[in-house]
């Protein structure tokens, strides 16, 4: 009996001994246990911290430094099942900034149904940074909801949302703590997304602040692959524990156009941020189109240049503005998350973001390239950006011009131009703002005038006769 007495208290000393699933096992200054429990690893984070990860798990945890680890980094590409087209939603950042609680976004999904927007395509509601307690559950190491603001939890939230036939989407961050100073997920991205998808996520904004300096890329990556940086790494283990849950999520790398994010975020998420946050100015509008020309390239069926939220409903930008804010994010086919209280949309603005043609190039199924700037004429003037855009569709091609200018001006085009109309038949054009045909047709040399108001945009669908 002494000596079982022995076997049990040394048993029990061994499994106290032990740090537990997501537990700290290691750092700088750490006096705790240092053995993880059978079935997981302790594995570096950095000189400060480590942690009990799933022996089995892929997620990279440790700061590339060498060819070996960063070999060893997860290599999975985004899920297939979703993001084939650009998103569609609603965000809460732009309305609400960290004042964000269950009702507000309850009441966006609410006016999604109302106001038609779900008719006209919309299905994300997505909630931005401030949504969970500053710590982490000491235990599970989960994110936990902040019981005042999400009393029914995201759970509670999302099954609301899905009840309506919609989706819904939550943002964290690529570092140690999200922008606004809440729980980040580097270092718990396996432990994040499988509470996620527990709770029915459905779409992921992951974020770039609070970065590790060892974790952030100071020069260009040994070869010059930034597939391989340290920031696609940090985003890549996210990639791997998305994957590996059940039901896929939609994933939005927030890096703000950082570390040539255009050359590799086709293969680790759906879509990727190419600046910092936007604001409701004509001055960003036509910087974030210029942004995006450099990189057209790097568009296709699931992989998306992301210009960031909609304005439209926000500042002083004027009806026309907001035309081209909308049009340029369709012809760039970049994800179009709208960010106002929808509550306050006006008549005319509810006609902008539900313009069914538009939303059609956007959202076009046997298409997946944008449009692109072309000479409209011979002698036509250079501006930044360009404005004249042309592409095609299941339905033809389009031409969209921006009138760049601060006052009205008349803009013109000859048909023979146009990229793939050719240089000889008539053709005939529809509006796609009023979704009418211009009377009349064209010959392919013939050139079509037409008077454009300050910063506003046409959009024109061309078929041949």
């Amino acid at each position: 009996m002494f000596t079982q007495a022995l076997l049990t208290l040394s048993l029990a000393s061994v499994v106290f001994s032990q740090s537990g699933p997501y537990g700290q096992c290691g750092g700088q200054a750490w006096t705790g246990p240092t053995i993880c429990q059978p079935g997981w690893l302790c594995t570096p984070f950095n000189a400060r911290y480590s942690q009990c990860l799933p022996a089995s798990s892929t997620v990279l945890m440790s700061p590339t430094g060498t060819d070996s680890i960063k070999a060893a980094a997860p290599t999975d590409p985004p899920s297939t099942k979703v993001g084939r087209l650009p998103a569609l939603g609603w965000n809460s950042w732009n309305a609400y900034r960290c004042d964000i609680n269950e009702a507000k976004v309850i009441a966006a999904a609410n006016q999604f149904v109302s106001l038609g927007l779900q008719a006209a395509g919309y299905q994300y509601i997505n909630i931005d940074d401030c949504w969970s307690n500053k710590a982490r559950d000491a235990t599970t190491k989960r994110i936990v909801p902040d019981p005042t603001k999400f009393p029914n939890g995201i759970s509670g939230l999302a099954a609301e949302v899905h009840a309506l036939g919609l989706k819904i989407g939550i943002y964290s961050d690529a570092g140690t703590a999200t922008c606004a100073g809440y729980p980040g997920s580097l270092g718990f991205e396996s432990v994040d997304a499988m509470t996620w998808n527990e709770w029915g996520i459905d779409y992921l904004k992951y974020d770039n602040c609070n970065v590790p300096g060892n974790w952030s890329d100071s020069s260009t990556p040994p070869g010059g692959d930034w597939y391989n940086s340290n920031s696609a790494i940090r985003y890549r283990q996210m990639t791997a524990a998305l994957v590996a849950q059940p039901q896929p999520i939609q994933y939005s790398i927030c890096i703000w156009g950082n570390a040539h994010v255009w050359d590799w975020g086709g293969r680790v998420g759906h879509s990727w941020r190419m600046s910092g946050d936007s604001s409701p100015t004509w001055s960003y509008i036509t910087s974030i189109i210029n942004t995006n020309l450099a990189h057209l390239a790097s568009i296709q069926f699931g992989a998306h240049n992301d210009m960031d939220m909609m304005e439209i409903g926000n500042g002083a930008l004027t009806i026309q503005e907001q035309r081209t804010h909308f049009a340029a994010w369709v012809f760039l086919k970049s994800p179009i998350l709208l960010g106002t209280d929808m509550s306050k949309l006006t008549a005319a603005q509810l006609a902008i973001i539900k313009n069914t043609e538009l939303l059609g190039f956007h959202q076009d199924i046997a298409v997946g390239t944008p449009a692109a700037p072309f000479k409209a004429y011979s002698t036509a003037p250079t501006t930044s950006p360009p404005e004249y855009y042309s592409g095609t569709s299941s339905k033809g091609t389009h031409v969209f011009i921006i009138n760049t200018s601060a006052n009205t001006t008349t803009k013109h085009f000859t048909l023979s131009s146009v990229p793939g109309l050719g240089t000889s038949g008539n053709f005939r054009l529809h509006d796609m703002w009023t979704g009418t045909d211009i009377s009349g047709t064209y010959e392919a040399t013939s050139s079509f005038s037409v008077s454009v108001a300050a910063h506003d945009t046409a959009a024109y669908r061309i078929t041949k006769v």
